[in-house]
């Protein structure tokens, strides 16, 4: 009887997460398979300037996309087709869905500005 006691905790809290599913996206999204999300697409998915670079029609700039908006589908087919530029990345769904709600809760006060503008119309 006093075994089932000290063993108790273990079995109830036991069956806990290593990590939670927001960290699990957070970690995919630094780095899913050895190329950081955050390097093309900013720290919170705001996108941001990957290169610079001059040629016959003056500056320009190669760009990683804003993807605080991209649906969870998007994203999925997104990582897992064939671009110019972004790599493939052979995700799973679920592994896009822990980086997509990652980013849906990191920018939850920007996301909030949409649906409430969407809401007042």
């Amino acid at each position: 009887m006093r075994l089932l006691w000290i063993l108790l905790p273990l079995m109830v809290w036991g069956q806990e997460d290593f990590i939670s599913h927001y960290e699990y996206g957070e970690m995919l999204y630094a780095n899913p398979r050895g190329v950081s999300c955050s390097q093309c697409h900013g720290e919170s998915g705001e996108g941001q300037i990957i290169v610079e670079y001059r040629d016959i029609h003056g500056k320009q700039a190669l760009k990683g996309s804003d993807i605080r908006r991209d649906s969870l589908d998007d994203m999925i087919k997104a990582v897992n087709t064939y671009h110019k530029v972004m790599p493939r990345y052979y995700l799973t769904n679920e592994e896009v869905k822990a980086i997509y709600d990652y980013l849906q809760k990191k920018n939850a006060d920007y996301l909030s500005q949409f649906t409430e503008s969407n809401s007042t119309e």
